[in-house]
């Protein structure tokens, strides 16, 4: 009989997932699975359960959020086992799972995955942190970490808005250095993000032809500091009408970044805070996990 252990955020989103998960467990029962379930309690339990786990079963099958999916990711990557990933959806905002257009209705989340097929994806590292779909820096980001949970839960999306409003006041621009493959970035920014996927916070969307999650390469997106209230116009525009050829927005593809910063600028990994450093390395790792996607019709 095949094996699959079930590694859920019981604190994750409005924690629809929890009424369901005996309907969960008797979908994959129904499917032929000896099913497992384990419950995280702290941030790192996710890690540490796929990572002990992952040679005991054929399929890992995370239920949370974006940042959950992070760790039981990073925790599949260090056990050094190809075992595939099935990722039920149920954070606030979910913007891994809507780039892979996975339900967001639990149960046929779970029936997608146990009739559905292996797709290779792409993971990022940064500085030997894994991430699953963007490193972001600048204004707004604090929002996805810093907005407390019980706000998330109650107001999903809109809690990241609001507590993105707060953070207007202090905003101010960062500047560092990126040197890729394709030459070098620098000067003042007021948002970047490295990412692989077509949302970013639920804010910034980019379009499905500019977007491959197994093809290697990250989107970086950049956003120069405005210095005037008009230039900061012709920046919402841009942003609004995915007009990336701007003066003021960078955008392009790479596999390997090299960050010069400043070592107090905060960075966030899937919504989750990562400490800032003067020498950072970005990486993409290639086709690095297996995740159960729908089977296209």
């Amino acid at each position: 009989m095949k094996r699959v252990l079930i590694i859920i955020n019981p604190c994750a989103g409005t924690k629809q997932a929890n009424r369901y998960m005996v309907d969960i467990i008797d979908i994959f029962c129904r499917a032929g699975y000896e099913t497992v379930v384990a419950t995280t309690e702290k941030r790192g339990d996710g890690t540490t359960l796929a990572k002990e786990k992952a040679a005991e079963f054929d399929l890992l099958v995370c239920i949370g959020g974006d940042g959950t999916f992070n760790e039981v990711a990073a925790g599949v990557l260090e056990s050094g086992k190809q075992i595939p990933i099935g990722y039920i959806p149920a954070g606030s905002t979910n913007d891994f799972a809507g780039s892979l257009k996975l339900s967001k209705n639990v149960l046929q989340a779970a029936r997608d995955i146990v009739e559905g097929e292996p797709r290779k994806l792409d993971i990022g590292r940064f500085n030997g942190r894994y991430f699953s779909y963007v490193a972001s820096f600048g204004a707004f980001t604090k929002a996805s970490y810093e907005a407390p949970q019980s706000v998330k839960n109650a107001l999903g999306h809109l809690a990241y808005i609001l507590e993105g409003i707060k953070d207007i006041p202090s905003i101010r621009p960062e500047k560092l250095w990126l040197k890729t493959e394709k030459g070098v970035y620098g000067g003042n920014y007021l948002f970047g993000a490295i990412s692989n996927s077509t949302s970013v916070g639920g804010i910034l969307t980019l379009s499905d032809d500019l977007v491959d999650m197994d093809d290697g390469m990250f989107e970086v997106l950049l956003i120069k500091s405005p210095s005037n209230i008009l230039e900061l116009n012709q920046i919402l525009f841009d942003l609004t009408t995915q007009n990336y050829n701007s003066a003021l927005i960078s955008f392009f593809s790479s596999s390997r970044l090299e960050v010069t910063a400043d070592p107090e600028m905060s960075w966030t990994l899937d919504g989750e805070y990562q400490e800032g450093n003067d020498r950072i390395v970005i990486e993409n790792l290639h086709s690095a996990i297996q995740l159960i996607v729908p089977v296209k019709k």
